[in-house]
């Protein structure tokens, strides 16, 4: 990872006060072993993302973080961001102890907060137009609060892999799924609404008052039924 990370971050805050940390967690490629750098685009477009849930928790006494991926690929059996996150909580369990954690991921990084929900300080995880190819597992999102938000003009990941995924995973819990109605596999089309998904998201997970109405109650339809809302 690199170093901008939830430890110097809370560092920063104040370790004792933080009662949460929130991880963005930016997308890649499928395969790549080149090191991720600080101006990628799929690194950049996180930037506005964190800024819009750090934004929406101001005063919570939560941490918000970007952390860099080593890698940019996926890189099959490797699952590569795996490592790296599951090696991110294990340093948060070390440092915090049993705190909230909440995993916000765009595409590659998406199916990478999945894979590791099943860590014991996740609480919650939403997957922004997510990467989620036909056998991905399901039975770690067992307890966890689970979103999937894609959008119906991507055509970078597909969301009907995305809507599969979604009904295998309420084989093991409730699941909320929301289409973006024209978004974009780069959350650009529509981006405020992307930003607000996200940020009102992290406030449910986290107990906090509602700060978008229209986006939380559509959160909390889709997580009531097995149909998708549409945005």
């Amino acid at each position: 990872m690199s170093r901008e990370t939830p430890l110097r971050a809370a560092g920063r805050a104040g370790a004792a006060s933080t009662s949460g940390v929130v991880v963005v967690v930016h997308g890649g490629r499928s395969a790549g072993r080149e090191p991720t750098t600080a101006v990628q685009l799929t690194v950049l477009r996180m930037v506005p993302v964190a800024r819009a849930i750090r934004r929406a928790l101001r005063g919570s006494r939560v941490v918000v973080c970007r952390p860099r991926l080593r890698l940019r690929g996926w890189n099959g059996a490797d699952a590569s961001p795996v490592h790296d996150l599951n090696e991110l909580l294990d340093e948060l369990s070390g440092r915090f102890g049993r705190i909230p954690v909440v995993l916000v991921g765009h595409s590659m990084g998406a199916r990478a907060a999945l894979r590791v929900a099943g860590h014991p300080l996740v609480s919650a995880v939403a997957g922004l137009a997510p990467w989620l190819p036909p056998g991905e597992p399901v039975e770690q999102l067992a307890g966890r609060r689970v979103l999937l938000v894609h959008g119906s003009a991507d055509t970078v990941t597909s969301p009907s892999e995305t809507w599969a995924y979604a009904d295998r995973a309420r084989g093991v819990g409730p699941v909320a799924a929301i289409e973006v109605r024209n978004g974009d596999h780069a959350l650009l089309h529509r981006a405020r609404l992307w930003h607000r998904i996200a940020a009102e998201f992290t406030r449910v997970s986290l107990a906090l008052p509602p700060g978008a109405e229209e986006v939380r109650g559509a959160y909390l339809r889709a997580a009531a039924r097995s149909h998708r809302e549409l945005l």
